[in-house]
């Protein structure tokens, strides 16, 4: 496919592991909800982005299965490719920063919705965990590795029907996962992906990681 650009975003401190996202840079090429969902499915990346104005950094996001409002990943993955400011999607104005090896996003946690965090008592838990684990409803499965460095180990399961049993990187739900305990975290999540965050000004919180391009399959 033309114009397609594969990236894995939230990438551990040695390049390796990140979350795949498909960047589809001619948005125009694919008009319609339906035709977009139907090459999210077909790709079968935990989400695809479509960008319809790469300018003022207007996008559509997509699972296999739906359409997103808001998604950290995709957003953090787009900023780094297209070197953005300012992205646009349905919940509203994302802005972005570019700092060394990392790019930051900064959103509301109240823009994610539909799931649900659970604390577990040991890393050890989290990392027996099935993928995905008996139960319904999009679960962020989380313990502290080391609470007063703010260290977490975490894993996501989308439980939606689809293809993606475990989300290797979340960015939404790391947002999510700071806003609830007000302070900056260093995640580690899946098989080893690396996310940070940190609190800012008026109840929004910045997501930052790193991005690289995937290697050829």
């Amino acid at each position: 496919m033309n114009e397609l650009d594969v990236l894995r975003v939230f990438c551990g401190p040695d390049g390796h592991h990140g979350n795949a996202l498909g960047v589809v840079r001619d948005g125009g090429a694919h008009p319609g909800e339906a035709a977009r969902q139907t090459l999210a499915a077909e790709l079968g990346y935990s989400e695809t982005v479509f960008v319809d104005d790469p300018e003022r950094g207007i996008v559509d996001i997509y699972t296999p299965s739906a359409r997103l409002p808001f998604a950290g990943h995709p957003l953090v993955g787009a900023a780094w490719l297209l070197d953005l400011e300012v992205l646009q999607v349905p919940a509203g104005e994302v802005w972005a920063r570019h700092d060394g090896e990392f790019t930051w996003i900064t959103a509301r946690p109240a823009w994610v919705t539909g799931r649900r965090t659970q604390q577990y008592e040991a890393v050890a838990e989290v990392e027996a965990l099935p993928a995905p684990p008996p139960g319904e409803g999009w679960l962020y499965a989380w313990a502290w590795e080391d609470e007063a460095a703010g260290r977490v180990r975490a894993r996501a399961f989308p439980r939606r029907g689809d293809a993606i049993a475990e989300d290797e990187a979340t960015g939404a739900a790391a947002l999510l996962l700071t806003g609830e305990l007000d302070r900056a975290l260093n995640i580690t999540q899946g098989a080893g992906s690396q996310i940070l965050t940190a609190p800012g000004r008026d109840g929004m919180i910045e997501v930052g990681g790193r991005v690289r391009f995937a290697p050829p399959a």
